[in-house]
């Protein structure tokens, strides 16, 4: 399916230990990490089984200015990286890194919406690849943002994206779990946040196969689990996890029968 704006086209990790990090994901999820080969600062690809997953790189000076911490973000289609940049500061958020471009790569910037939690816009040059589908192991299966609040969120992001307002979940004293998406698919959630979450933030989940042996794959390698197995509709279970640099990283997978 063509990529369209709107549409999560890429996902890229920033931390303090390139190195450790890639052995962290090698372990806990099979994926291999390899140099990208473009000039500039050095930037690694993740992949599994031979498809794309993910960057991996060091966390940029002007990040640490903002001492930014380790952490996962996602990068969203723009049919005008520059345009969408605009209209995210007219929709009350703010740019972080203006429109710029990556040498025979594509146009990208660095935004965060009115609650402060950030993602990335993307425009490729030439056709974009084809990423797995939702479900498919090794792969982002699930983006879930934590808001600030999260009407205001939708509002803002389908304005900005033309995101649509999917099925809502009754969690009870947490409010509702507010499904999103484009053409028929749900692209994650939205919930206002809880206030154990440190602050208004997306949440990648990455689909494996066996969430118990994930989990324990995690501990045994450095990372600290914050979210035990937690059931789901659908027969899933998720977890969230802090890998051994702080980057907060997430997996839904089922429980295997017993």
């Amino acid at each position: 399916m063509a990529v369209t704006h709107g549409d999560f086209v890429w996902y890229e990790l920033m931390t303090t230990d390139v190195k450790g990090a890639a052995a962290f994901y090698a372990a806990v999820l099979g994926w291999e990490a390899a140099d990208s080969g473009m000039p500039g600062p050095a930037y690694m690809l993740f992949s599994n089984k031979g498809a794309l997953v993910a960057g991996l790189m060091d966390i940029p000076p002007d990040a640490a200015a903002r001492n930014t911490p380790p952490n996962w973000s996602g990068f969203v289609a723009a049919d005008d990286v520059d345009a969408s940049a605009a209209e995210v500061t007219r929709l009350g958020g703010k740019i972080y890194r203006a429109p710029d471009d990556i040498p025979g790569i594509g146009r990208f910037a660095i935004a965060a919406d009115p609650d402060g939690a950030v993602f990335g816009l993307f425009k490729g040059q030439g056709e974009a690849p084809e990423m797995p589908g939702l479900g498919t192991p090794g792969h982002i299966a699930w983006r879930e943002l934590h808001a600030g609040d999260a009407a205001g969120a939708l509002a803002f992001y389908s304005k900005l994206f033309g995101w649509e307002k999917r099925e809502g979940l009754d969690m009870g004293p947490m409010g509702v779990y507010q499904l999103y998406g484009k053409k028929g698919t749900d692209y994650g959630g939205m919930m206002t946040r809880t206030e154990d979450m440190c602050g208004p933030m997306w949440v990648y989940y990455v689909q494996v196969e066996d969430i118990d042996e994930t989990a324990r794959r995690v501990a045994a390698n450095g990372g600290t689990i914050t979210l035990e197995p937690m059931e789901v509709p659908g027969e899933m279970w998720v977890i969230q996890a802090r890998d051994p640099q702080g980057a907060l990283t997430a997996m839904v997978g089922p429980r295997p029968r017993s």
